[in-house]
């Protein structure tokens, strides 16, 4: 298979960047999980305060994106053992706290990468987080923490994600391809953000994001979702909570 050529552009380069980066996240993420309030709070001035750790990777001769990436820089500086429960929303949020309070940054913290289904199994992923930490090195970072979403966890939504992080593949890797991605690229497994995101809606608004019906109260396994989905009927709310996996990449 022929490597794909691309070039790199960062907010900085690009006004544009948001747009195409919201058609690729658009197409790629189930409904559900852009109703996060911590990313509906801040995501768009992810790239008018921090446009230079946005990024994407364009396709040479099409310019299509072929891999959209976020991050942001942090003040923390602690034990790596010590990251939050919480995860990718308290990275969001505290990167813009830590802005506003004139912090100096000392890590960058991954976010997001996304890339368009017809590029995948090519490669890519790998290439698209050499160029986020590469971006971060040239900032002067070159540590970088990620509460990383498996990319096939969901299909193991009732596996505990402390069990499932375990799992190996006949060469001893993970069994997981982005957390194996990110091992191959000399990241070590942290632990679990058990509580990384928090999407909550009415039963009406979860029956329209996965179309589903939600007849009574109790547990659902939806699709593209890591754990399954609190509904309660009778308050008339759905709650996912998502965990995810606090990597670590060191210098």
């Amino acid at each position: 298979m022929a490597a794909i050529e691309y070039k790199i552009i960062t907010g900085k380069d690009c006004p544009d960047l948001s747009d195409i980066s919201d058609k690729v996240v658009i197409s790629s993420w189930p409904e559900f999980m852009r109703k996060d309030r911590v990313a509906n709070k801040y995501w768009s001035d992810l790239y008018r305060t921090f446009p230079e750790f946005q990024f994407a990777l364009l396709e040479t001769g099409t310019n299509n994106a072929i891999a959209v990436g976020n991050s942001i820089p942090l003040a923390w500086d602690g034990n790596p053992g010590d990251l939050p429960d919480d995860g990718w929303d308290w990275a969001l949020a505290q990167g813009f706290k830590d802005y506003s309070a004139g912090r100096t940054p000392k890590i960058l913290c991954a976010l997001s990468l996304t890339i368009p289904e017809k590029y995948r199994g090519k490669g890519i992923s790998a290439y698209a987080l050499r160029a986020m930490k590469s971006i971060g090195e040239a900032h002067g970072f070159h540590t970088m923490i990620a509460p990383v979403r498996p990319s096939f966890k969901s299909l193991y939504p009732l596996t505990p994600m402390e069990r499932y992080i375990q799992w190996q593949n006949d060469d001893g890797l993970p069994f997981d391809p982005w957390i194996r991605v990110h091992v191959r690229l000399g990241a070590e497994i942290v632990k679990v953000c058990p509580q990384s995101m928090r999407i909550t809606g009415t039963v009406e608004d979860w029956e329209h994001w996965t179309g589903m019906r939600f007849p009574e109260s109790g547990k659902y396994i939806v699709p593209g979702a890591l754990v399954p989905v609190e509904i309660d009927c009778d308050a008339n709310q759905g709650t996912y909570i998502e965990p995810n996996v606090w990597m670590l990449h060191g210098s």
